[in-house]
Parts: structure tokens; C-alpha cells; sequence
């Protein structure tokens, strides 16, 4: 889904770029209140990890090809704020060091693919915890959903920022069928790859789950005394 410099016009790119600096500059500041002694680490292993596996692509149909955008699982780890920060930094380094996405189209970009799934897939995620059985085992549940949801709703709007300002000669609804329909399969992949990374992480250390913390924090603390025998 990475737009090309001249795929969309100059007023639309330009209040895509607008939109994504507005929201960096307010995530900046609501980050620090996701940040701790544990999340800032693994802030930056995120970052890492969503660059190296969006460098991974796997086959989708007719052709095509998808990978991790990572938004719902950046959202999940180490919150939708410093997840914004992350997915943000991603691109802009594709972008610069390897061509990936035009400069022009940086801000559409980071709109589309950082921006729209973060928000969509931590927005499913909250909402199933709150329908969903409070159990740690139901979060990468949660967050699979989450992320399954978010591309294709990216994709649509992708579609509705080309009906706005679309410069290349492709009719819209080719573009709409083609776009969603190919993102929910990338979808489906989204999902499972988030499944398996928030589960692998909340096996071993789920206090590194941003997501996982309002479960945990329910917890009743167990207190074992034990026991001893009577004296024959």
C-alpha cells in the first residue's frame, strides 16, 4: 500500500502530511505517559522488529504480494501513542534509506498504513476486552482481530483519499474491488503473524504487554503459607 510521489494530487497529499504531523507531534506528548523503565526498551524493539518483518512479503493471489504493516501490533505491546511513534519512524526510514513509499507521499503514507491501523486495531482490540472473558489467554485474540480489521479498513481509505484526489487514470471501483478485496486477505495474514507475536510474548514476560495490563492488574494477589505437619 505504499502510495508513489504523483499517485495523489498536491492538496490531498498535503493534508494527508498534515494530518500525520499534527498527530506525531500530539503522540510525542501522550506517549510519555505510556512509557516506563520496561515499555521505552521495548518501544524500540518493536520498531525493529515491524521494520525487519515488513521486509518479508508472502504471497497473497493474482500475483500480489503482502506484509506485516504492524499497526495493531505496535498498539497492543507498548501502546497506540508510542505505537504511532513507531510504525511513524518505520516508514520514514523506508522511505529515505530505501525508496519505499514517495517522499511526497511520506504523510499519506504514515496516515494510511501507521496511523488508520494503529487507531483501528487498538480500538477492536479495547473494544473485544470489553465484551470478550477478562483472560490473558483472549489477548492475542484480541489483537489478531484487531489487526485483521485494521488493513482493510486502510485500504478503504486508500480508495476514498484516490476518489478525492487520485491522479492516475483508474476507475474507482476497479480500484475499490481490487484494493479491499486483495487487504483482507493481507488481512488474515496481519492477524495471524499479530496472534503469534503478542502470544509468544505474553508466554514468557506478559508484564511487557501494554495491552495485557488491565488484566493483570486484576489479578487477586495469592498468598500460600505453607503447611506444616503435627508433631508424632
Amino acid at each position: 500500500m505504499h502510495v508513489p510521489d504523483g499517485f495523489l494530487d498536491a492538496p490531498t497529499s498535503a493534508a494527508t502530511g498534515a494530518v500525520a504531523v499534527v498527530t506525531i507531534g500530539v503522540a510525542l506528548v501522550k506517549a510519555r505517559n505510556e512509557l516506563d523503565d520496561k515499555t521505552a526498551p521495548m518501544a524500540g524493539l518493536v520498531a525493529a522488529f515491524i521494520f525487519a518483518v515488513q521486509m518479508l512479503n508472502f504471497p497473497v493471489a493474482s500475483g500480489t504480494s503482502g506484509h506485516l504493516m504492524g499497526g495493531a501490533l505496535a498498539a497492543v505491546l507498548v501502546g497506540p501513542w508510542t505505537g504511532i511513534l513507531c510504525l511513524s519512524v518505520v516508514f520514514m526510514v523506508q522511505c529515505l534509506l530505501f525508496a519505499d513509499g514517495g517522499i511526497t507521499a511520506l504523510g499519506t503514507n504514515i496516515t494510511l498504513m501507521g496511523l488508520t491501523t494503529v487507531a483501528v486495531g487498538w480500538l477492536v482490540f479495547k473494544g473485544l476486552q470489553m465484551v470478550m472473558p477478562k483472560r490473558l489467554s483472549m489477548v492475542p485474540v484480541q489483537a489478531g482481530i484487531g489487526a485483521l480489521v485494521s488493513v482493510p479498513i486502510a485500504a478503504g481509505l486508500f480508495v476514498a483519499l484516490y476518489a478525492i484526489g487520485g491522479t492516475a487514470d483508474i476507475p474507482l471501483d476497479n480500484l475499490a474491488a481490487a484494493m479491499v478485496g486483495v487487504h483482507v486477505l493481507i488481512g488474515i495474514g496481519e492477524g495471524i503473524i499479530t496472534f503469534l507475536a503478542v502470544g509468544a510474548i505474553l508466554a514468557v514476560r506478559p508484564d511487557l504487554v501494554y495491552g495485557a495490563r488491565p488484566i493483570l492488574e486484576r489479578r487477586e494477589l495469592e498468598i500460600r503459607t505453607p503447611t506444616t505437619g503435627a508433631a508424632a
